[in-house]
């Protein structure tokens, strides 16, 4: 095997040690850089990045066995659903197990990266140091840069507002009336925490949605039939399935004086709460539509109701940036970088992303074959499609997507767990044939090596 090329990995959160662990066990020299002290991004609490949007009370909406690591299990001791710091314990264990933690430099983001005219990578660090790469994985997050409504609501509110991605704990809302604006996750817990202290508690929404529990039938959702609901069943079937589950197990959200979803299930990123319906029920949290105008101390919304409010909660999601990158070169307008199966930029044959993506189900197991895809990739072992093959594949995957999901900037790259991980592996055998073909010939040429002595002389 000749000179393996090298790489850069930006984070070092749970898809970025991922990739990191993956090149590192196929022994491809790479660094990573982590603007924090320690490995983990979103999932620590109070990350000194600031780039964290964990709060105090936060627990995993996926369960254990769903979001751990294909080759460390997460330990039994810890609960089905475990809180953040179970999980920021797990990454920690999960890089000194593999032994990489020398490879992840700590406190140091990176400022820019430019591909050069010979597709070697520049890449600039916080304080001025210029290192050079054959490959780039960036592996950011898209958690992390809040994105407040847009447009802005019309009108001026007086009281308090803040976004998500800013709450810590419920201290602040006792004895006030609180909005919390969006029907995601965040908003679910958020709103939930909000109703045990608050005067008054008011979700609103643009749009209904189901609202699926954590549990069903004594069993963690996610694991309710696994392996009866393969990938290679057609999606409409499958949904039958959950559609039947859910009524039996939740009913109508109707009946919860919530408003009917405008989609079916499996049609949005999934809303899991397993409180939320209950605090409705029990009167301590109440729907309201849309906002339609801020009126200093009060809000009105849409079907002509104002309530007085005190503090706004903008759930609002977040925007996917890169701002290391010029924008010219990659930029995701709307939410949206097309990406042959969510890692790869057509074109930039040494670029890839991991974590760029949106599953019905846990990110990390994803992460991880995302890495591995890519190791081995860099190892000679695959090889990509032809740039028009790829092309065709984004267009297709695209158009699916389109015409699955609701259309808005929270759907521009979601993907089913089981299926993305199936198709995965039979592009990965196709790939394998497109190397051997091609003599297992590095796909990237080592030359940062020789491009780093060059530009210190």
């Amino acid at each position: 095997m000749a000179t393996l090329p090298n790489a850069c990995v930006i984070g070092a959160g749970s898809s970025g040690i991922a990739a990191a662990k993956a090149l590192h066990e196929r022994q491809i020299p790479f660094d990573c850089f982590e603007k924090s002290d320690r490995v983990g991004g979103n999932w620590v609490f109070g990350n000194r990045n600031g780039m964290s949007s964990a709060y105090r009370s936060l627990h995993i909406n996926t369960s254990r066995e769903r979001m751990e690591y294909s080759d460390f299990p997460m330990p039994k001791r810890y609960p089905d659903f475990p809180h953040h710091t179970h999980i920021a314990e797990y990454f920690d264990d999960y890089v000194d197990h593999f032994g990489f933690r020398d490879k992840i430099t700590f406190g140091t983001g990176v400022e820019h990266a430019v591909r050069g005219d010979d597709g070697v990578w520049a890449v600039t660090l916080e304080g001025g140091e210029q290192r050079r790469y054959d490959a780039l994985l960036v592996a950011n997050g898209h958690h992390w840069d809040p994105r407040w409504p847009e447009p802005e609501f019309p009108g001026r509110f007086d009281g308090v507002q803040m976004h998500s991605h800013h709450y810590v704990e419920n201290t602040d809302f006792r004895d006030k009336n609180v909005l919390v604006v969006g029907i995601g996750n965040s908003a679910m817990d958020i709103a939930v925490e909000s109703s045990f202290v608050s005067r008054k508690t008011f979700l609103s929404s643009r749009r209904g949605a189901y609202i699926l529990p954590k549990y069903l039938f004594g069993r963690p959702l996610d694991q309710i039939g696994v392996n009866a609901l393969t990938p290679l069943l057609p999606f409409g079937f499958r949904r039958a399935i959950l559609m039947a589950m859910y009524r039996i197990g939740v009913g109508r959200v109707q009946d919860y004086g919530l408003p009917e979803p405008d989609h079916k299930i499996g049609e949005a990123h999934p809303t899991i709460s397993s409180d939320f319906l209950n605090r409705i029920a029990h009167g301590e949290l109440t729907w309201k539509p849309n906002v339609s105008e801020l009126l200093g101390d009060s809000v009105k919304f849409e079907d002509g109701s104002v309530e007085q409010i005190d503090v706004i909660v903008w759930c609002t999601g977040y925007k996917v940036t890169f701002p290391f990158f010029d924008e010219d070169l990659i930029s995701a307008p709307g939410n949206d970088l097309p990406l042959f199966r969510r890692v790869f930029k057509p074109g930039i044959d040494n670029l890839a992303f991991i974590g760029l993506l949106q599953p019905l189900g846990a990110i990390m197991p994803l992460s991880e074959a995302q890495g591995r895809w890519v190791a081995t990739y860099l190892h000679g072992e695959y090889r990509l499609p032809p740039l028009a093959e790829m092309e065709a594949d984004v267009r297709r995957e695209r158009q699916r997507m389109f015409k699955r999901y609701v259309a808005s900037k929270r759907h521009t790259m979601q993907v089913d767990f089981d299926n993305y991980l199936y198709e995965l592996r039979k592009e990965l055998a196709l790939g394998a044939k497109r190397a051997a073909d091609a003599g297992f010939t590095l796909p990237v040429t080592p030359r940062a090596q020789t491009a780093q002595e060059a530009a210190a002389a």
